[in-house]
């Protein structure tokens, strides 16, 4: 009785590691996988000065917009500045401010703003921005900046025996714009809601649209094409919030995307996103010579009491020849990852990679999409 307590036991156990909520967390969320289309934040630009610098702000002979704006500017304060006057201001500079204006915010929230140097100023550390309006595409006023400066990448050891000093043109002010304006968005009165992919994908816009039918009934979803999703929401604005906020939390299982190498021109790194074989082929870069031939190798356990069995596994086999007319030989599995190691480890240049795999995607044997950065 009790052994058959404990198979029973042992049998729930298993049962419960086998559909635990453990194997769902690799599913990803419609959240995301894509964007609600109008709910988006929008761009804020602004010119203003900054003052308050140690000697480091622009040298006016040579940015006389910098003299202009600061006229203007005492000028609207009730100060006029003779013609003609030569002002040496070290310690001021022009900027542009930058910000983003995040959706559904409202007025009298603050956001961070992003201050640049458009000058020959040498550093914007210790300096103040003055009130500078930020607008949006519409030349509208959106928001106000100001406040002081935070300059980061300047640092020095305890000692002082090391200084560290990176970009010093560029600061940071954290809440330093006050929402002055709202963008209108009509979220609350639209019965039709737009859900955009954020990788064009067929079978994933009718994977999302059948998973929300099926938790929510037919025809709440409806996949237009690749990228977006059409959704019936209810007409009560609250009921709309949670219908959406539903939808965003449903767990997807996206099938395998399509292989994709990356290669940055300037670095010379190649990156993948999934496993990707190769066809034979020869290509001949230079002075290198490369060989990609395919073949099966039979995988065979060393003794008869191993517990496995024979299988075939395709191997690759990479001939490279160099500059000094030498040939190796490399035995690797068919999967670019492995080639491009053994391209690595057998002396090829980032530049010489990079044209192998463009010749290879050209010559049809690499099975995958390939982007130069």
């Amino acid at each position: 009785m009790k052994t058959t307590l404990f198979t029973f036991c042992l049998s729930l156990l298993c049962i419960g590691l086998i559909f635990s909520p453990q194997r769902v967390a690799h599913a990803e969320r419609i959240r995301d996988l894509t964007s609600v289309q109008g709910v988006r934040s929008n761009a804020l630009m602004g010119y203003g000065l900054v003052v308050g610098l140690d000697g480091t702000g622009d040298q006016t002979m040579q940015t006389p917009f910098t003299t202009q704006s600061l006229n203007n500017m005492l000028s609207q304060l009730g100060i006029t500045v003779p013609s003609g006057t030569n002002m040496q201001l070290k310690n001021v500079a022009a900027v542009m401010v930058t910000a983003e204006l995040p959706p559904f915010s409202r007025s009298g929230e603050k956001i961070d703003v992003v201050v640049s140097s458009m000058g020959n100023a040498k550093s914007l550390r210790g300096g103040t921005l003055l009130m500078t309006p930020l607008k949006g595409v519409d030349s509208q006023i959106y928001a106000l900046a100001q406040g002081n400066l935070l300059v980061s990448g300047a640092g020095a050891s305890s000692g002082g025996s090391s200084v560290q000093v990176n970009q010093l043109n560029g600061a940071r002010i954290s809440g330093g714009a006050i929402i002055e304006r709202e963008v209108p968005v009509n979220f609350a009165g639209q019965t039709r809601l737009y859900l955009q992919l954020n990788d064009g994908d067929f079978a994933l816009a009718q994977q999302i649209s059948d998973e929300i039918n099926r938790n929510f009934g037919g025809g709440t979803a409806m996949a237009e094409d690749a990228r977006v999703i059409k959704l019936f929401a209810p007409a009560d604005s609250a009921a709309k919030v949670r219908f959406l906020a539903n939808i965003q939390n449903l767990p997807i299982r996206p099938g395998p995307m399509e292989a994709r190498v990356i290669v940055n021109s300037r670095t010379g790194s190649v990156v993948m996103n999934r496993h990707v074989t190769l066809e034979a082929c020869a290509i001949a870069q230079g002075d290198l010579t490369v060989e990609v031939a395919r073949n099966n190798a039979v995988s065979q356990p060393d003794t008869p009491l191993a517990g496995g069995q024979t299988v075939v596994v395709p191997n690759t086999e990479i001939s490279l020849r160099e500059q000094n007319g030498a040939l190796q030989r490399v035995n690797t599995s068919a999967d670019l990852n492995n080639v491009v190691r053994a391209l690595n480890s057998l002396g090829a240049t980032p530049n010489d990679l990079m044209s192998i795999l463009q010749s290879m995607k050209s010559a049809g044997c690499l099975r995958a999409k390939l982007e130069t950065n």
